[in-house]
């Protein structure tokens, strides 16, 4: 019977020993760390620092937001991205049921075209919850404005259409999401559409997570059922409810926002707005710190020197509008006031330890044209703003706000050379400064070339194409005419009668082609491209197969002379319209171009033939506004731009240029 027990006893005093030793070590670590720590704080007291800045060195003061979500909104072009805002925002419950509501998208382009060009920020409080929502582009010209407010953002909705699936640009701003290591909410939108496909849509959404390397944690994500327009919305897409309630409900499930209340104010400005009072607006998020109005702050990117200002008025946003308020928390989304010249990519620090953070990067421009004063016959009639000065100024205040894009001087003091993303987000530029009251001469879109390891490198694309099985050889052989090569080709899922066309196309050849595929189609082709890589250059490319038709001379434009000239081919003008010499004034049915006189008039004599001179038939006109002017054009041929008209001519050098190619 004593030799459990002296088991037992045997083992109290070994436990007893292990628990001293173990006791000792913890002993031993825990004055190693207060030793460090000490030796950590004496340093900081005799380099003049306080308590409080050894705590905000050691980052030891990390906290979350409870009270606030910051939420992007991502999506392919049409999707219904900024209609499912639109709803959210009416939902909120800060406006009555009849009460009329603006539209995120309250630019007048916007309107026009029906996309989202500038990305634009709401917040609507939901069960005690503040949500900043930023409504982005959908098009993959304004990339731009997608990467920047990555950096604002913890969480993002991914919409895509519940027929279409993810489409080319809904892959880019997801892979921007994704790389930012936000998590995404996946909003299946369009249910109420009769041929929606929710099964399939799914399965493609998580295909695509997985080719973008997606984490575990983000591959795991939640899937909500909507009708951006009815404003429905469920977990399930035979289950919807009569509001937006499950979708609130998922947002509020999105990551926290992560603060850290021992470091000093950090402030990323992700967009700048301008207003008429209050001058230049920085729009960012406040990552570090708090901000108050009055606050002396200092600004800059690293490795430049900081300049210093004063914050005048912090607002932050309220549904569609802004509230000031006095001062603003770590996690918020603000607008400041007062700080003249601040910029996409600063850094809002504390003026005693300033910490810059990495300034925003977006993807190189692969897209340039030329933006001169108006040299035309007709220039400077309409237009207040026509000085190369005046031109210059404009174009570097777009660099402000528009981070994708670089303005560069030439040669020439009368011309500037502006590259982007692509044809669009150039067009967009142009035509605001057209409706400013600008008048310009544009040169034809080229693409920028790169040298790779000693290779000469041009863009291409992906060309996504559905179209109906009669039209689809005509828009492959466009395609192969431009160097287009053919990756996948099928019958489009979900759709009778439709072909799915996957291509991969240099930048070059795609200027110019489409309104080529919408007449060889009848305007029946969905076309989606996205930029893929650069690769080796492939040659010349055919950019238009007819030439163009040429004024004679200066003049008016009359029925008799535009009878005779539409048997040449398709015009743009109609009577009583100006023209001047090399004026662009239709397109030849054949290859090269043709000078015609449409301000011919007839000749008063006392012949006449019976019937034939009482009306003359004209062919309406062909529609001509900017951005088919700008894929119209070649390189010997420019646009004119003024405030009421659209016209296109000859470069006057396009004579010794041809010689010039002809001897060669």
């Amino acid at each position: 019977g004593n030799q459990p027990l002296k088991h037992s006893s045997s083992l109290t005093r070994e436990s007893t020993e292990r628990m001293s030793s173990c006791t000792n070590n913890w002993t031993m670590l825990f004055a190693a760390v207060l030793l460090i720590c000490s030796s950590s704080l004496i340093s900081s007291f005799r380099m003049g620092f306080s308590m409080k800045s050894f705590l905000k060195s050691n980052s030891l003061c990390m906290s979350v937001r409870e009270d606030l979500r910051n939420v992007a909104i991502v999506a392919h072009v049409d999707h219904g991205k900024t209609t499912l805002v639109d709803s959210m925002i009416r939902q909120s419950g800060a406006f009555r049921s009849n009460q009329d509501i603006e539209s995120m998208d309250n630019n007048a382009q916007e309107r026009e075209r029906g996309i989202t060009i500038l990305a634009k920020n709401a917040a609507i409080m939901y069960e005690g919850t503040k949500i900043n929502l930023v409504d982005t582009p959908g098009h993959a010209d304004f990339g731009g404005e997608v990467e920047r407010i990555m950096n604002m953002v913890d969480g993002v909705l991914l919409v895509v259409d519940s027929v279409d699936g993810p489409k080319p640009q809904t892959r880019f701003v997801l892979k921007k999401a994704l790389e930012k290591g936000v998590k995404a909410i996946v909003v299946v939108n369009k249910i109420d559409r009769p041929q929606a496909r929710p099964e399939y849509v799914i399965d493609r959404v998580f295909d695509l997570f997985a080719d973008l390397n997606a984490s575990d944690e983000q591959m795991d994500f939640q899937v909500v059922y909507a009708s951006g327009m009815n404003g429905i919305a469920g977990l399930e897409p035979d289950k919807l409810s009569d509001n937006l309630q499950p979708l609130f409900k998922e947002i509020l499930k999105l990551p926290l926002a992560k603060v850290d209340e021992g470091k000093p104010l950090q402030m990323l400005i992700a967009n700048v707005d301008y207003d008429d009072f209050k001058g230049k607006i920085g729009i960012g998020r406040i990552l570090n710190g708090e901000l108050k109005s009055g606050d002396d702050i200092v600004y800059g990117k690293p490795g430049e020197t900081y300049k210093k200002s004063r914050i005048n008025e912090v607002f932050v946003f309220n549904n569609v509008g802004r509230e000031k308020v006095e001062k603003a928390l770590a996690g918020d989304i603000v607008m400041i006031t007062g700080v003249e010249e601040i910029s996409i990519g600063d850094t809002v620090m504390d003026k005693e330890e300033p910490l810059p953070l990495p300034p925003i990067t977006v993807e190189e421009p692969t897209v340039r044209m030329s933006i001169a004063v108006n040299k035309s016959p007709l220039g400077g009639r309409e237009g207040k703003l026509l000085q190369s000065r005046v031109i210059r100024d404009r174009l570097y205040k777009e660099l402000d706000r528009n981070v994708a894009l670089k303005v560069y001087e030439t040669d020439n003091s009368d011309t500037y050379e502006v590259c982007g993303r692509g044809q669009l987000h150039l067009t967009v530029l142009i035509e605001n400064m057209r409706r400013e009251g600008f008048e310009l001469m544009v040169g034809p879109p080229t693409v920028i070339e790169k040298v790779i390891d000693g290779v000469k490198c041009e863009p291409f694309e992906v060309v996504d194409v559905t179209v109906p099985n009669d039209y689809s050889s005509a828009v492959v052989s466009l395609l192969n005419k431009r160097k287009g090569e053919m990756t996948e080709m099928g019958p489009s899922d979900g759709s009778e009668g439709q072909t799915q066309l996957k291509f991969v196309v240099p930048t070059r050849g795609m200027i110019g082609i489409r309104s080529a595929l919408m007449t060889a189609t009848k305007g029946t082709i969905v076309l989606d491209t996205q930029f893929d890589s650069y690769r080796p250059v492939v040659g010349a490319i055919t950019q238009r197969e007819k030439g163009s038709l040429l004024a004679f001379e200066e003049g008016v434009g009359n029925a008799f002379g535009i009878a005779a000239a539409q048997e040449r081919g398709l015009l743009f003008i109609e009577p009583k319209d100006e023209v001047f010499k090399d004026m662009i004034i239709g397109v030849h049915q054949r290859p090269g171009d043709l000078a015609v006189n449409v301000c011919k008039t007839k000749a008063l004599t006392n012949m006449r033939a019976s019937g034939s001179d009482d009306t003359v038939k004209l062919t309406p006109p062909l529609e001509l506004n900017l951005d088919i002017a700008v894929e119209y054009i070649q390189e010997d041929e420019l646009v004119e731009v003024t405030p009421t008209k659209i016209r296109m001519l000859k470069h006057p050098d396009h004579k010794a240029w041809a010689k010039k190619r002809q001897g060669l």
